[in-house]
C-alpha cells in the first residue's frame, strides 16, 4: 500500500473484487412529502471524488427509488461530462457558490454531501435552505458544534437528514445488531475493532482544517458505530485513549497518525479499539459467554466476511450505498424514520471528541451523549 496515489476510498474499494446486488422488495406506503407520480426521487452529489465518482453514482444505477440527477463541482467541465455520462441535463451542474440555486430545480429531490468533513456544514445548510432533503457522508463534521447546526438548519428547513454510514444496510453488520438485540450468546462484553491503512500521499485527510483529525475521523468511526451495535445501540459511558508516537511525523503534521482507544458501556462492556493511518488491520470481534461474532474484512464496501461461533454467517453481498439511498428515498417518500439519521451522527461526534480529549489529557474521560 506504498502506491503514492492510494487513498483510504480505494482501500475500501478494492479489498475485493466481488460484489452482488442484494434484491430490493420494500413497498412506498403513505405520506409522501410530494407527488412523485411513480419518478424516482433525483439525487445530486455535492463533490466528484473517488467515492461519488467509484461508489455512489455507480450504485444510483442499481436503486429503485432514487437517481442521479445532478451534481455540485468545482470544475465545469467535469460537471458537464458527468452530465453526458449519466443523462441530466448541464442546468443541473451547480457549482458550490450557486446551491441555493438548487431550490428552483425540482428534478433534485435529495442533495448528498461527499466534499471533505470540515466542508458539511456549509454544504449541508446550503442544501437545506434550498429545500433539498439531505445526506451527510460521515464522519458528520468537524465538530458537535457543526452536527447541530447541520440538524437545526434541517428542521428549520423542514427536510429530512440523514448519515451516510452504509454498513447499517449490509446484512453481516445487520447478523450483529441481532445477536446483540436478541442476545443469544449472552451480551458481548469484551469487544475489538482495528481499522488502518497506510496513507501513501498527504491530502485533504492528513490537514486538520479538513479532516477534523487523523484516522479517528476517517476509519476510528466505523469502530465507534460497530462497538454501539454490539452493545445493541448503547452509546459509551467513558473512554480512555491514547495517542501513539509518530513514525512519520513529517508527514502528519496536525492530525494523529495512530489512536488506540477503550470504549465502556453502560452494561460493563468494553471495547479496545486501534486505528491508524501507518499499519493495515480490517477487523471486529465480538465476545459473550456462549459464543462470538467475528468480521473480516469488516469495512470495506464489499468483500465482507463474518461468522460465529456457530459457523460463517451467509448473506447475500450487496450494494451497501444503493441500499443506503433507496432506504433513505423511502423515507422521504413515506415519512419512515431514517435508521441513520443526523442525530446518530451527532452521538458519534460526541465520542470523538471524548477520545480526542482523553489523548490528551491523558485520562479516563466520560462520555455524555
Amino acid at each position: 500500500m506504498s502506491d503514492p496515489t492510494f487513498s483510504r476510498r480505494r482501500f475500501l474499494g478494492t479489498i475485493s473484487t466481488a460484489a452482488a446486488a442484494m434484491a430490493l422488495a420494500p413497498k412506498v406506503g403513505r405520506g409522501v412529502d410530494r407527488p412523485t407520480g411513480g419518478r424516482k426521487l433525483g439525487v445530486a452529489l455535492v463533490g466528484l471524488g473517488y467515492y461519488s465518482t467509484r461508489e455512489l453514482a455507480p450504485a444510483l444505477l442499481h436503486t429503485q427509488f432514487c437517481k442521479l440527477a445532478g451534481v455540485v463541482t468545482g470544475d465545469p467541465a467535469k460537471g458537464a461530462k458527468w452530465a453526458a455520462q449519466y443523462g441530466f441535463p448541464t442546468s443541473s451542474v451547480y457549482s458550490y457558490d450557486t446551491m441555493e440555486r438548487l431550490a428552483d430545480n425540482r428534478d433534485i429531490d435529495i442533495v448528498y454531501v461527499v466534499t471533505p468533513n470540515g466542508l458539511h456544514a456549509g454544504h449541508c445548510i446550503a442544501a437545506a435552505k434550498a429545500g433539498k432533503h439531505v445526506i451527510c457522508e460521515k464522519p458528520m463534521a468537524n465538530t458537535v458544534a457543526e452536527c447541530d447546526a447541520i440538524i437545526a438548519a434541517c428542521k428549520q428547513a423542514g427536510v429530512r437528514l440523514s448519515v451516510g454510514y452504509r454498513v447499517h444496510f449490509d446484512p453481516f453488520h445487520a447478523e450483529l445488531r441481532r445477536l446483540a438485540r436478541t442476545k443469544e450468546f449472552g451480551p458481548f462484553m469484551k469487544m475489538n475493532a482495528k481499522f488502518a491503512f497506510r496513507m501513501g500521499s498527504r491530502q485533504w485527510r492528513a490537514q486538520k482544517k479538513l479532516a477534523g483529525g487523523g484516522p479517528l475521523m476517517d476509519l476510528g468511526v466505523y469502530l465507534i458505530q460497530e462497538s454501539i451495535m454490539g452493545t445493541d445501540e448503547a452509546p459509551p459511558v467513558a473512554v480512555t485513549a491514547h495517542e501513539l508516537p509518530k513514525k512519520r511525523p513529517e508527514f502528519f503534521r496536525d492530525v494523529e497518525e495512530t489512536i488506540e482507544f477503550a470504549l465502556e458501556f453502560p452494561g460493563g462492556e468494553r471495547s479496545d479499539c486501534y486505528t491508524s493511518y501507518n499499519d493495515s488491520y480490517d477487523q471486529f470481534r465480538a465476545d459473550a459467554k456462549d459464543g462470538w461474532f467475528e468480521i473480516s474484512p469488516a469495512f470495506g464496501y464489499r468483500g465482507l466476511k463474518a461468522a460465529t461461533s456457530r459457523g460463517p454467517v451467509k448473506a447475500i453481498p450487496p450494494i451497501q450505498q444503493a441500499l443506503q439511498m433507496d432506504d433513505f428515498a423511502q423515507c422521504v417518500l413515506t415519512g419512515k424514520p431514517s435508521i441513520v439519521p443526523g442525530e446518530m451522527g451527532r452521538r458519534d461526534m460526541v465520542v470523538v471528541e471524548a477520545v480526542y480529549a482523553s489523548a490528551a489529557s491523558g485520562r479516563r474521560t466520560e462520555i455524555k451523549v
